[in-house]
């Protein structure tokens, strides 16, 4: 990578040759090599309970595609306070990848704070980072006695365009109101000049945002008088305009952007030319030199063929100084595909069965994910897939309800949209080191593989020996196991990429050429993923100020009450049909009676015989093999001859053997080692599953299996623990056809799937999943990206 950057920059270095040649070449390092890459997460709902789970589908975009790129998907879980709750990684899979996170049961905070990211990501600004508040419904408390409530306060900043206000030059410039959480606010009030007198009037028009025309004087600057709908008062200089430079100013229609180059007449100002840059996903879109020998320019910037998005528009001066810059957004047809949602079977009454069909007409793959709630809970609608990709990841600051933007293409939307376009900022470029030939710093390498085994031999031992090779026995938590063999180098590092496991494993290891060596050196063993991440988030988030949104939403906490309401009372109705007067006495079983469920199976089940736990016996460690084991233990049996020829007789009968209820000779169980076996049972005579008359009884050895299985390490052999990926919980929707629990089901979320994929092949998806106890009609919704880059997101009520 160092190489290849150095190479980068000699290829762009300014030298002796104007930034003007270079701009072209300087932008496509920049698109080519420094790709920005966008996420988005898709939740089962949008308000949660403690103790619940929050389920989530991560998308990942760059230059309108899914990335390629990474392979890595992190996400920092913190509290009211900012304090980490969790840190989860999870592997991709096209682009996209599934997780979940469990929410304390004694969670007291109102919400949950994610941030989410790629490694790649964090070369960059952390403004563009994924962050979202997850509302947690909390009991309401209640406060006794009076409380005097303080109202909240508000803030007004004003924004001219393009960046600066020329004095003696009419311009536009725009205002947002915000309370101190961020969110919009309502205000109006007065501008006056220094000499008190009234020189326009003004108001918030959409989301707490306005705009005004003036003419500013650096003699006599303008002030503020306003009030916020809180009944707050409040005075607030505008900005002092500049005497020299030049402003731009933006109007974006329907197939072009006009734009306006206005000068201030200066002798010797030295300002022939101007330069006018536009890109897009920093892609040179438009380039145009443009003449100042006028004080006011107008040009165009064709935009009909432009993709839908933010485009930014820079001016430069003669020297190519960037001195305004205005972004605006292009709204042409949106880069969507709409899936059918067909209801095939619908069960609205208690536990009835739904069925759905989602079907893609297109030969393009699709992978979407789908949530199916209880259509009264509280839904977040202020966001999407489309407003995140589009808008939301492309702009510095929070935008209230960036969904409403795309919900039509009224007049009234696209003035809305341009306030937001005037009110927030969007760099993601310096110009002041592009035109340097700077490039960005990069700390982290895009992490295109998965996990690593990754490690170092320590130790004065091992610097005298050449270098070998190190053996790695993997056991994970469900006894899986994978062995690998990897060369050492003479700096004593070893590296297996493209490895992928879940939760811990201990990496068991040993040195082929020398046994010795393992007790004598250090090893180290990492999975190569990031963790530097921070424990407490301190980004200037206010967290103890953050109000749920659904709180703030009228309509939905009504509709949302009274769920919670019903859960209650259904909760309430389960628990006094209990029969508490009735004691039910219940013999508990011995470990090997559950042994004997797990293992045993048809006529090997029951019966009269001796029972043995190995699991759980520390005398059966002490024993070197089964034979010895059960003469020691089991009266009248005994065990001659040699080791490769042994002879078992009970009570003088010869018993048969069974290994895993297959029969099989006596010596094939002398080589079983004790840390093999689970369970044991020795019937009595006569056994009935003998293929004789079973006069000698049977003695039946159940090896371990599943999370009984155990891999004990060998002589010589240390190990690591190697933290995995976060392991992965299947969504639990029960299936009434076949079990009738009398648990209430209140489940808020009925339905949820991360991986709904389609293709040429198979264009239609089946959802099959029951109704809880207490919904009357259900919300779907789906959202997904095809292999074209298109967006969808389909949001359907079934009643």
């Amino acid at each position: 990578m160092k190489i290849i950057l150095a190479s980068l920059f000699l290829t762009i270095a300014i030298t002796n040759i104007g930034f003007a040649q270079q701009i072209d070449s300087t932008m496509n390092v920049y698109a080519n090599n420094f790709p920005q890459e966008k996420m988005h997460l898709h939740f089962d709902k949008s308000l949660y309970r403690k103790g619940e789970t929050i389920w989530f589908k991560a998308y990942l975009m760059a230059d309108l595609q899914q990335s390629p790129f990474s392979k890595n998907f992190y996400a920092d879980w913190y509290d009211n306070n900012g304090k980490l709750l969790a840190h989860t990684i999870t592997p991709f899979f096209q682009s996209t990848s599934r997780g979940q996170f469990d929410i304390p049961a004694n969670y007291q905070g109102n919400s949950v704070h994610v941030r989410a990211y790629t490694q790649w990501m964090l070369n960059f600004d952390s403004s563009f980072l994924y962050e979202k508040e997850i509302s947690v419904e909390q009991p309401p408390v209640v406060k006794k006695g009076k409380t005097q409530t303080e109202k909240p306060a508000s803030t007004i900043h004003f924004f001219p365009e393009g960046g600066d206000w020329l004095a003696g030059i009419e311009s536009r410039v725009a205002f947002l109101v915000n309370n101190l959480i961020g969110k919009p606010v309502y205000a109006k009030g007065v501008i006056k000049n220094s000499k008190g007198e009234f020189v326009d009037s003004f108001e918030t028009i959409h989301d707490g945002m306005g705009i005004i025309s003036e003419t500013p004087s650096l003699d006599n600057p303008l002030t503020a008088i306003w009030e916020d709908s809180y009944g707050n008062k409040y005075t607030t200089p505008l900005p002092m305009p500049k005497t020299n430079g030049l402003e731009l100013q933006v109007q974006p229609s329907a197939t072009k952007t006009i734009f306006f180059v206005k000068s201030l007449n200066e002798p010797n100002n030295n300002r022939e030319v101007a330069h006018v840059i536009a890109h897009m996903n920093q892609h040179v879109v438009y380039k145009s030199k443009v003449s100042l020998k006028e004080q006011f320019i107008e040009g165009e910037i064709p935009t009909k063929n432009l993709p839908s998005g933010v485009l930014q528009i820079t001016l430069f001066d003669s020297k190519w100084k960037p001195v305004a810059e205005r972004i605006v957004f292009i709204n042409n047809s949106l880069p969507i595909f709409t899936p059918s949602l067909t209801v095939t079977n619908k069960g609205l009454d208690k536990r009835e069965k739904n069925v759905l069909e989602i079907s893609v007409d297109d030969t393009l793959s699709a992978n979407m994910s789908i949530a199916i709630t209880d259509a009264d809970w509280y839904n977040d609608t202020s966001s999407n897939i489309i407003s995140q990709f589009l808008l939301s990841s492309d702009i510095k600051g929070y935008i209230n309800n960036p969904a409403y933007y795309f919900a039509n293409k009224s007049d009234s939307v696209k003035q809305f949209l341009d306030l937001v376009m005037l009110t927030h900022g969007w760099r993601r470029f310096k110009w002041d080191e592009v035109e340097k030939g700077a490039l960005p710093k990069i700390a982290y390498d895009r992490d295109t593989d998965y996990m690593e085994i990754k490690g170092k031999v320590f130790g004065h031992a091992f610097n005298r020996r050449n270098a070998q090779k190190i053996n790695l026995v993997l056991l994970a938590k469900d006894s899986t196991k994978q062995i690998l063999s990897l060369g050492i180098d003479k700096n004593g590092e070893f590296l297996q990429t493209g490895v992928v496991f879940f939760d811990t494993v201990k990496a068991y290891y040993q040195f082929n050429k020398d046994e010795k060596l393992t007790d004598m050196a250090t090893v180290k063993i990492t999975n190569g993923l990031f963790s530097n991440y921070p424990k407490k988030l301190t980004n200037g988030y206010n967290f103890n100020l953050t109000l749920p949104n659904y709180l703030e939403d009228t309509a939905n906490l009504l509709a949302t009450k009274n769920i919670l309401a019903q859960i209650d009372r259904a909760e309430k109705r389960a628990k006094s049909h209990q029969l508490a007067e009735v004691t039910v006495r219940t013999k508990v079983k011995r470990s090997v009676d559950i042994l004997d469920e797990k293992y045993a199976t048809g006529m090997f089940t029951g019966g009269d015989a001796y029972q043995f736990d190995i699991i759980n016996d520390k005398y059966a460690k002490q024993s070197p093999d089964v034979l010895w084991y059960l003469e020691t233990r089991v009266g009248g049996l005994q065990v001659t001859g040699e080791n490769f020829n042994p002879r078992v007789t009970w009570h003088g009968a010869r018993p048969e053997f069974f290994l895993d209820e297959q029969r099989v000779r006596v010596e094939e169980l002398k080589s079983i080692t004790m840390n093999q076996v689970a369970y044991i049972k020795v019937f009595h005579p006569p056994f009935f599953g003998s293929f004789g008359n079973g006069a000698g009884g049977a003695i039946v050895v159940y090896t371990r299996k599943g999370e009984d299985e155990q891999f004990i390490a060998g002589r010589g052999m240390g190990y690591a623990v190697i933290e995995g990926y976060t392991k992965y919980r299947e969504f639990y929707s029960p299936d009434y056809s076949t079990n009738q629990s009398f648990e209430t089901d209140t489940r808020t979320t009925l339905y949820w799937n991360p991986y709904v994929l389609t293709n040429a092949a198979s264009k239609t998806f089946k959802v099959e999943f029951y109704n809880n106890d207490i919904s009357k009609r259900f919300r779907v919704i789906i959202e997904g990206v095809n292999s074209d880059g298109k967006l969808t997101r389909v949001d359907k009520i079934i009643q």
